[in-house]
């Protein structure tokens, strides 16, 4: 049985904060396109569930195979708080507009996730593979944001 490495070990915690993320990101955007009438949108959003679900088994393979098993599914209480309060304005008849404002306040908490992370020591393979995922985020962090500005 692998034993995590000592760059590992120091790395783990920045880890499980960047998977605890993208948990909330995973529901936040199934629920939210769940919610969304309009069908482009509602599609991008479920494939961007299904994409955090990858970023994160991505990180917690990492972890696995340096003999960390013990990774906490679950995510946040902000993010938990946020689901929460956006499933409210949804069932207010919030509309889309208020569904793609909450979706942008996750979208900007996980792109700090991403950024605190690489501002910590990561072995390379680590930081490169955080890298990729975060460009992504930002991307989707800005696709919302123009979508929920033509909402408007």
């Amino acid at each position: 049985m692998p034993h995590p490495s000592q760059e590992l070990k120091e790395a783990e915690s920045t880890l499980k904060s960047v998977i605890q993320v993208l948990i909330d990101s995973q529901e936040g955007f199934q629920k939210i396109g769940d919610e969304l009438k309009d069908e482009t949108l509602k599609h991008y959003f479920f494939s961007e569930s299904l994409q955090r679900a990858q970023f994160r088994g991505d990180l917690e393979t990492i972890l696995h195979q340096e003999g960390v098993h013990d990774v906490k599914e679950s995510g946040t209480v902000e993010g938990s708080m946020e689901r929460a309060w956006g499933n409210l304005k949804a069932m207010l008849g919030g509309g889309d507009h208020t569904l793609l404002a909450t979706a942008e306040k996750e979208e900007v908490a996980a792109v700090k996730a991403y950024t605190d992370a690489l501002d910590n020591y990561l072995p390379f393979p680590v930081r490169q593979l955080l890298v990729t995922q975060s460009t992504h985020i930002q991307s989707s962090r800005d696709y919302i944001r123009g979508a929920k500005e033509m909402a408007e």
